[in-house]
């Protein structure tokens, strides 16, 4: 018990830090919730619309792979949540990650818990704290959204059970985040860790659902986010479900206590290697710095976006079979693409794939601002590196990684579309479908830049950017939102490719207005007092 002194001031300690950022996700979360649904009972009114609309996601193995499986047609629950169910839980997921990494790994880092330590605090006490307001979060999250949707008029149980789902996975990822923190040496590497697991087990549980009766369907069970969805919220309401993620949870986080209590504070239970003794002739720009700092990220990031690029090429391939219903096919041509629904799916998922390499660029800027608020730029600019050659590695890196991960998605969507059409020559339009999005994407890394430019803590702004478009695209045409709203995204300006006309307008408009954006910041930047 003496190794766990301290833990309840540790808990408030933490939660007083990430009070805003628990507050805001809390927010964003319950929110989308309750919009989705309010949304969504108005749009579908009768048992007949209700159907309609669940006869067409059931029938496309693309959609039933993204999102999930709707169990019970009939009800307006399961439709409204369907979305929020498989998207929603990863986003869940992700904060469960960011508060056991920020609470564990990067306190060490900085040393925090060093400093801690030597007060009457024990050496698990951090570990139980992280895990603690994880807890508290995610019990938060679930009674929140309970309350919100059943404010929306969705039944009591089917919203309770939605609640329980969304915090059982943040319990899961939470626990995976533990042991993966024991794991590694750095807060950066945990969490890119974290994120590799996080799209393997959606992976998984994107296959085990799109199977067919015949297929694997049991691997939608060996994943967390399965997990949550076979809660069946206001389809049947599985609450013994709840006790196989408590079990995952409470073992997994046994192995993360065990692995913190027998290794050094500072250090991962897997040693690293020593670096040599001097630089190597590559190793002595800023650019290769930065490239340096970031590589390992973008590996990760580069083995993900080649996956995600496959399953998007061999799903479109298959979506004109499954449509079947009138329905299904206006719910594609509306949702993006022109002609065909293989280019109306694929334009559609790419826009997707343009978000996600724009959260890349993000998270090399954040990084950027992490270097000069961990005091680690001042020691460079104290040498003949001026501050925009500094600062232009990373923008380098981060511009010049977005652009790769864009053309991976499209390369390795076009060969596995193209092999399974049996038509390689498509690859060369999904490649240019991918990259229409890199302007866009390129806007949000602006806004980051724009944010460095006035304090290292302000990178997050791209972050804010990120979350506000992610939620017009989603939200917007269910609430009927005017035009111009919706015009505010930098992706809502992108032409609709493959499929669509490419018009140059957009593109040019949107490169400028990137460029635009980080010269006010780098300019902001040569004048404001390093931290």
């Amino acid at each position: 018990m003496n190794e766990l002194a301290g833990t309840g001031t540790l808990v408030r300690l933490a939660l007083h830090r990430s009070r805003v950022l628990i507050g805001v996700w809390l927010a964003v979360f319950v929110g989308m919730a309750a919009l989705s649904s309010s949304a969504t009972v108005d749009l579908y009114p009768t048992a007949a619309d209700r159907l309609q609309a669940a006869d067409a996601v059931n029938q496309s193995s693309a959609l039933v792979a993204f999102y999930g499986r709707i169990y019970d047609p009939t009800s307006i629950g399961a439709i409204a949540m369907i979305k929020m169910g498989g998207i929603g839980a990863v986003f869940v997921a992700m904060l469960a990650v960011v508060l056991v990494v920020r609470h564990t790994r990067a306190d060490e880092e900085s040393g925090r818990t060093e400093l801690l330590g030597a007060t009457a605090t024990g050496r698990l006490a951090p570990l139980a704290a992280a895990l603690t307001v994880v807890a508290l979060t995610s019990m938060a999250l679930a009674v929140l959204t309970a309350a919100g949707l059943a404010a929306t008029g969705l039944p009591v149980d089917g919203s309770i059970a939605f609640g329980l789902a969304w915090a059982g996975v943040g319990l899961a990822f939470g626990a995976i985040a533990a042991v993966i923190v024991q794991l590694t040496p750095s807060a950066r590497t945990a969490t890119s860790l974290s994120a590799g697991v996080l799209a393997a087990v959606y992976l998984v549980r994107a296959v085990g659902d799109a199977a067919d009766e015949a297929g694997p369907r049991w691997l939608s069970w060996l994943s967390p986010i399965g997990w949550g969805q076979q809660f069946r919220p206001f389809a049947g309401n599985r609450w013994w479900v709840l006790l196989i993620t408590l079990g995952f949870t409470a073992v997994v986080g046994i192995g993360a206590f065990a692995l913190a209590a027998r290794r050094d504070l500072g250090t991962g239970a897997i040693p690293t290697r020593p670096g040599p003794a001097t630089a190597s002739p590559g190793l002595r720009s800023s650019l290769a710095l930065a490239w340096r700092l970031h590589r390992v990220s973008f590996i990760g990031w580069a083995v993900g976006f080649a996956g995600m690029g496959a399953l998007l090429g061999n799903l479109a391939s298959s979506v004109e079979s499954f449509m079947g219903s009138e329905q299904a096919r206006d719910l594609f041509t509306k949702l993006g693409g022109e002609t065909a629904l293989m280019d109306a799916f694929l334009a559609v998922e790419l826009s997707f794939a343009g978000i996600v390499a724009a959260a890349y660029g993000i998270s090399v800027i954040v990084r950027l601002g992490t270097e000069e608020h961990e005091l680690r730029t001042e020691p460079v600019l104290a040498t003949a590196v001026s501050r925009i050659r500094w600062a232009g590695g990373h923008i380098a890196v981060a511009v010049g990684g977005t652009t790769a991960l864009l053309v991976l998605a499209g390369v390795s969507a076009g060969l596995a579309h193209g092999a399974a059409i049996g038509d390689l020559g498509e690859t060369g339009q999904v490649v240019v479908a991918a990259l229409v999005q890199l302007p866009a994407a390129l806007v949000l890394v602006a806004i980051a830049i724009a944010g460095y430019g006035l304090g290292p803590r302000a990178t997050t702004v791209g972050w804010i950017a990120l979350a506000a478009f992610v939620l017009l695209a989603e939200l917007g045409p269910l609430l009927n939102l005017s035009q111009w709203v919706l015009d505010l995204s930098p992706f809502a300006h992108v032409p609709k490719l493959p499929g669509g006309a490419f018009t140059a307008t957009p593109v040019v408009a949107l490169s400028l207005v990137a460029v635009a954006i980080v010269a006010a910041g780098l300019a902001r930047y040569r004048h404001r007092d390093i931290v």
